[in-house]
């Protein structure tokens, strides 16, 4: 697996960000968001600037223990908007100019290689996902995902989200799920592409402990196209193929919230 380096992803933070506020404001904040029941893009732009926010002040003030999210502004329309991208931009300002030995809190342990690499990650795929949000709300072709970028964040949520004790993805019995990412290939890009990745998860009644490999036989497999995957282990697209047993495609939708 190719590992993305901090400008890469602060490329992509940037960009994606850029991308959600575009895709916003055609769609209005009145706008329904349709992966995301229940939320208007306002909803959507609150969220995301207060997390965005949240996670600036982790490295400009290295903070070394977590603290609350702040609440969202009583703003609408434009002035949202404003307030979005302003939090946006020193969020991607901040995490520019931050040391690389930066000490401060994180949340997960994925292979990274300090702190100052984990929250580029983490905010670069937090506001990708909710990039495709916006532009689900607004509506027409979505942005494709990078294939780099789509590997890199299914390791993230595998192997730094999933390896948490909050994951609720558990077995009664043990189980061996395989993810394969592949490049597009053929008409639809779903599958048929060379392999980028795979990683095994074994479930159990213990938070989930996925390995980078295909060492052991499988009980089913979800695999497709690395951008398109990306989306569907994130809940916002169908899985585009599944192999084998078909309830722990269902266990995956119907547990993998994260909350």
């Amino acid at each position: 697996m190719k590992t993305l380096g901090t400008a890469e992803l602060l490329g992509a933070l940037d960009r994606e960000g850029r991308l959600l506020a575009e895709a916003a404001e055609a769609a209005g904040t009145d706008a329904r968001v349709p992966p995301c029941p229940g939320w208007r893009v306002r909803d959507l732009l609150r969220h995301t600037g207060v997390v965005h926010r949240w996670a600036t002040a982790f490295v400009a003030d290295a903070h070394v223990s977590p603290r609350p999210m702040g609440d969202p502004p009583d703003l609408d329309g434009t002035d949202l908007l404003a307030w979005y991208r302003a939090g946006h931009r020193r969020l991607v300002d901040t995490l520019t100019a931050a040391p690389d030995d930066v000490r401060c809190w994180t949340f997960h342990r994925a292979p990274v290689a300090s702190p100052l690499a984990f929250w580029v990650r983490r905010q670069a795929h937090e506001t990708a996902v909710h990039r495709f949000d916006a532009e689900a709300a607004r509506g027409g072709e979505a942005t494709a995902v990078d294939a780099g970028f789509a590997v890199d964040g299914i390791d993230e949520l595998l192997r730094g989200f999933h390896a948490r004790s909050r994951s609720k993805v558990r077995t009664p019995e043990p189980r061996v799920l395989r993810v394969r990412a592949t490049a597009e290939d053929g008409p639809g890009g779903d599958t048929g592409g060379a392999t980028l990745a795979v990683w095994t998860i074994r479930l159990s009644q213990d938070p989930p402990v996925t390995v980078l490999d295909a060492s052991e036989d499988a009980d089913a497999e979800l695999a497709g196209a690395a951008g398109r995957l990306y989306l569907a282990l994130w809940n916002r697209v169908p899985v585009p193929a599944v192999t084998g047993d078909a309830s722990l495609a269902a266990l995956w939708r119907n547990t993998s919230a994260i909350v």
